[in-house]
């Protein structure tokens, strides 16, 4: 071995640390009950967080140092200052503890809605913690990751894991099983698959995932062109599409199962536009792939209501039953009433807002939801099932800008040096669909979403500025000294 190839493949070099971290970080949280289990969130706060000896070290290695610098002082600072913000709300508890009747209450204290403050400092550190070592993990391949092959060997990974999640979800399904683990670890609600607690927590892992598949497909398809149909990924890759697709009707997730339809219809559409410009001069050559693309279309659907028809229609069956209750009520029920709720705890603390993982707490002071009727017990929610209301109520204005900018500063800063071509296409809109089911439910309560997101969003845009045609000096791996 050459001492340049040497050099590159050491396993102590930032590049290498970053994608393990990475790629260890994403199958355990994914197979810990996606990070949902109380037991699980110390060891992923710790685990994670060697995110920043990994970031140190790249910013103090000779091969990474000059562009690892550069870019976190570049794009890092919303980070910093997002940090900042919840710790200094941490030095003004927004809750005193008191005494009644022998059980513990929870009084507000009154604080101008300027000053930031929160509701539980502890909860709000321990969050805090969580948050940024999963945002870390995925920055640093961001900063660190050199190679587009190195980006896409992760993502190969993270695709045959989601595989394994899907397959071993979907035998739990079709056996009946009543708990995680076949049974070993009982769940509240029916609706779980896999290792996923929440099926519409799994959906959006799903979206996620099958964007990358998506993308992955693509690279490799437009790389073999020319070589025969029995060397062309391809089939393999919508195989793997199809696995993934059908956990998601089979999971109960109904959301989920339209976000799914739209990103392979969207993808399908820019394909048969694609090849349709290919073979302008000749129209009829594409007529073979295109019926090729709609018979693979069609016998999937078929194969997706084969699998999961009957949770499908017992799902279809609550849809209506539901539909019919709200135009009884003339409205979208306690839904509604809830978000309603979340906006007055918002406005309440509108710049800053209650504090990091307050929401359970603070929100039992503007329930207004009526008991159960079943039970007569409170109705308590520990999610707003909107992740943008409540990043409001509980970061405010200035705190949900700052998450923002901690996605945008980064997509912005190298705007002039992008290539964007099919597999970062697809992780972007796997991001954006996921963004928008955010507005009506809590994906990013999940921690397995939460650190998927950020490794499709910050591997799309490395892959991007790594693009072969404007990659800068600085992207570009500095030559090894001989030794």
């Amino acid at each position: 071995m050459s001492p340049r190839s040497h050099s590159h493949y050491r396993w102590d070099s930032p590049e290498r640390l970053a994608l393990a971290h990475a790629g260890t970080s994403l199958l355990g949280i994914t197979w810990a009950f996606g990070g949902n289990a109380s037991w699980i969130l110390l060891p992923v706060a710790l685990w994670t967080s060697l995110a920043v000896p990994v970031l140190l070290a790249g910013l103090r290695h000779p091969e990474t140092r000059e562009m690892a610098v550069r870019t976190t002082r570049r794009t890092l600072w919303p980070f910093a200052l997002f940090n900042a913000v919840v710790l200094i709300a941490c030095l003004s508890p927004g809750f005193r503890t008191g005494r009644v009747e022998g059980s513990t209450i929870l009084i507000p204290l009154a604080y101008p809605g300027w000053r930031p403050s929160s509701a539980q400092p502890w909860a709000s550190v321990g969050g805090l913690w969580i948050f940024d070592g999963l945002y870390l993990v995925a920055f640093n391949l961001y900063v660190l990751v050199r190679s587009r092959a190195a980006l896409r060997r992760l993502l190969l990974l993270a695709a045959a894991n989601a595989l394994a999640l899907a397959i071993f979800g979907t035998v739990q399904k079709l056996a009946h099983a009543r708990g995680i683990y076949f049974g070993r670890f009982p769940t509240p609600q029916a609706y779980f698959f896999a290792t996923f607690v929440y099926d519409n927590h799994w959906g959006a892992f799903m979206v996620l995932m099958t964007a990358v598949c998506l993308g992955l497909t693509a690279h490799y398809v437009e790389r073999s062109e020319g070589a025969g149909a029995r060397q062309s990924p391809l089939l393999g890759g919508l195989l793997a599409v199809l696995v993934l697709s059908v956990t998601v009707p089979l999971s109960g997730s109904r959301a989920c199962s339209l976000l799914i339809g739209t990103l392979l219809i969207g993808a399908a559409a820019l394909w048969i536009r694609r090849t349709w410009q290919r073979h302008r001069d000749r129209p009829t050559a594409a007529l073979a792939p295109v019926g090729g693309l709609l018979v693979a279309l069609g016998l999937g659907a078929a194969a997706v209501w084969f699998v999961a028809g009957e949770t499908i229609a017992a799902r279809v069956a609550l849809t209506r039953q539901q539909v019919s209750a709200m135009r009884a009520r003339n409205g979208i029920g306690s839904r509604s009433l809830l978000y309603e709720d979340t906006w007055r705890m918002a406005r309440d603390r509108l710049w800053f807002g209650w504090g990091m993982d307050s929401y359970p707490s603070v929100f039992l002071l503007y329930n207004r939801q009526e008991p159960n009727p079943t039970d007569h017990l409170p109705m308590f929610y520990h999610d707003a099932h909107s992740d943008w209301l409540q990043s409001l109520a509980e970061h405010g204005v200035v705190g949900t800008v700052l998450l923002g900018l901690c996605a945008l500063v980064p997509a912005w800063a190298g705007r002039g040096r992008r290539a964007f071509e099919p597999l970062p296409r697809a992780l972007l809109a796997g991001c954006a669909l996921v963004l928008v089911y955010a507005a009506v439910e809590f994906p990013f309560g999940n921690g397995a979403v939460v650190l998927t997101w950020w490794l499709a969003w910050f591997c799309a845009l490395r892959y991007a500025r790594l693009g072969p045609r404007t990659a800068t000096p600085s992207d570009s791996p500095a030559p090894a000294a001989p030794r």
